[in-house]
């Protein structure tokens, strides 16, 4: 009887948990079910790049890019190396006599001519052996002379038989004897004449003179090795590069057929020195580095080229006609190639493979995978997934971040402290921003502007971002203006509409806002009264950030400021919000 009893509570227990497990179970269930969908959800909502992804829960904002229009273009093929820059002759005057420098008749770096004096050498000695020479010449004459003479008798003697054949022979060799020491004589004499004309040393070439090795007074030799000053021939000059052994055939192919252009750049690629044409190639491949040595030739009539001088060769090997050319930021690498991020007309992207061809340090040719005319992502590619939708450049970029009830985010700050600009699109007028903005309104967002089409091509919609990230055909516009782009009954409900349907910052079907004529008035007495304190509580914040600073130091504005503030917090006329809140 006491075991049934004691029994008694833990069925009664087991009966109660019995009773409630289906419950549990099915709570459990539930749970597995909402994590599952959750996951679902977020991992969908995070890869949408449509229309209505962005500013709904997991959804994904536009990325804000710089676009260029994909454009034809002769573009050159050229070929790039590093030169030195070599005089066609490099010349070390030296005297050919040995003597005193009595005269310097050049300036340190002056440009000489062929045949110019340089300098002159005491002409004394050298013209005291001219007149030895000439003297022993004299002499030497004479005697040759009279052995002619006595050589003409002894033949007439031996006609007659009266003198003997041998002493005739024998005076026919002293006259061959005197001959040759005549001609020595002449030899000295001409070897006189020369080196007292040397006694001017002359410029062999034309060409600009170095700084020079000795002084006037100083005794100077044949075999000085300083010799008197270096003269380096600069007009023309040659520049030597070398090659890859593999641009060889090309480019001896395309030297056969005509004349290379090649130019002498800087250290920084940036301005070209001279312009030149290309000379030869050496005829041998040097096997340590598989490169060949080449030549061009420059008139250099300017001095623009310095004998040694480093320089950046660029040339010219072929030139590319109506090439498609986009900018070199545009053109990505990735794990099957060069891409780039082609923008659909719905501002939406898409991966594009490419054949990259030559490129140039701004461009590149693309050879396959895009024609002209159509819109790449210069800026902001990094950021940016298949199907993704992009801000373009004078785009409001705060335009859908509008909340639910009309009550506007970050882009309604953005519009009311923004910068000024031109009429744009997707936002609103500001208080500080002045006239209209370029990316929103008046006072809004001022990015970089759209960058014009090529000539030819069709313009681009000026799309803008309504609610929620859906485009719109042409943005908000300035206040009380409809958008051309709407439908006629579109237009005349835009400014009608109240802030509590959601859709932008006014909650009308374009995105915008028209703020009534009270609010434009309060904005414009703020921005009067409040520009002086937000320059000296604030100094350099702009947007937001300027807002909620000087909402925060409000105690320090001018009493005009806190004012005119207390006015902006009133609730306007249009859609029940307050002007300017977040």
């Amino acid at each position: 009887m006491d075991e049934v009893t004691a029994g008694e509570p833990r069925r009664r227990r087991y009966a109660q948990l019995s009773s409630k497990r289906p419950w549990i179970v099915f709570i459990v269930i539930l749970l597995l079910i909402g994590l599952v969908w959750g996951a679902y959800a977020l991992i969908h909502g995070t890869k949408a790049g449509g229309p209505g992804s962005f500013g709904r829960r997991g959804g994904r904002p536009p990325t804000t890019v710089g676009i260029a229009y994909a454009n034809t273009a002769d573009v050159p093929v050229t070929f790039d190396a590093l030169g030195t820059v070599t005089p066609t002759a490099t010349v070390t005057v030296r005297p050919q006599v040995s003597g005193v420098i009595t005269r310097i008749l050049f300036r340190e770096g002056q440009m000489v001519r062929r045949g110019q004096t340089l300098a002159v050498i005491d002409p004394r000695p050298l013209q005291m052996a001219l007149e030895q020479s000439q003297g022993q010449l004299t002499r030497d004459e004479a005697q040759l002379a009279n052995a002619q003479l006595t050589l003409r008798r002894y033949r007439t003697l031996l006609a007659q038989d009266s003198i003997a054949r041998q002493d005739v022979d024998t005076q026919a060799a002293t006259v061959k004897q005197l001959e040759g020491v005549v001609l020595t004589d002449k030899a000295a004499l001409g070897t006189a004449q020369l080196n007292l004309g040397y006694s001017r040393v002359t410029a062999p070439v034309n060409g600009r003179v170095g700084l020079r090795a000795v002084d006037v007074g100083n005794l100077i030799s044949a075999g000085d090795a300083n010799g008197l000053v270096v003269l380096t021939s600069v007009a023309p000059i040659d520049v030597e590069f070398t090659v890859p052994q593999d641009e060889v055939p090309a480019i001896m192919r395309r030297s056969a057929h005509a004349v290379l252009p090649v130019a002498a750049l800087d250290r920084t690629r940036t301005t070209q020195l001279a312009q030149g044409t290309f000379s030869t190639l050496d005829n041998q491949v040097d096997p340590t580095t598989g490169t060949v040595r080449a030549k061009a030739r420059f008139a250099n009539t300017g001095g623009a080229l310095f004998p040694n001088q480093f320089v950046n060769v660029r040339m010219t090997l072929d030139t590319l006609h109506n090439a498609v050319v986009v900018p070199i930021t545009a053109v990505r690498t990735g794990p099957n190639g060069d891409y780039v991020w082609l923008v659909q007309p719905n501002q939406t992207v898409t991966m594009q493979p490419i054949k990259r061809g030559q490129t140039t340090a701004t461009q590149a040719v693309i050879l396959s995978g895009l024609s002209r005319c159509e819109r790449v992502v210069t800026e902001g590619g990094d950021r940016l997934t298949q199907g993704g939708r992009v801000v373009l450049p004078g785009q409001n970029p705060f335009a859908g971040f509008a909340g639910r009830g009309g009550r506007g985010g970050g882009g309604r700050f953005a519009a009311f402290m923004g910068r000024g600009g031109r009429p744009g699109a997707g936002g609103r007028p500001g208080a500080f921003g002045g006239h209209p903005g370029a990316g929103g309104a008046a006072g809004g967002y001022a990015g970089p502007s759209m960058p014009a089409p090529p000539p030819g091509c069709p313009a681009a919609p000026a799309a803008g971002l309504g609610g929620h990230g859906r485009p719109t055909p042409g943005g908000s516009t300035p206040a009380g203006q409809a958008p051309a782009a709407l439908p006629a009954a579109a237009q005349a409900e835009a400014p009608t509409q109240s802030r509590s349907a959601g859709s932008g910052f006014g909650g009308d079907p374009t995105g915008g806002f028209t703020p009534s004529p009270q609010m434009l008035a309060a904005r414009q007495a703020m921005r009067q009264a409040c520009g002086a304190d937000l320059q000296r509580l604030c100094p350099g914040m702009q947007g937001r950030e300027a807002f909620m600073c000087l909402r925060q130091k409000t105690g320090q504005a001018s009493a005009a400021c806190q004012a005119a503030m207390s006015q902006m917090r009133r609730r306007g006329p249009v859609g029940g919000a307050r002007a300017g809140g977040g």
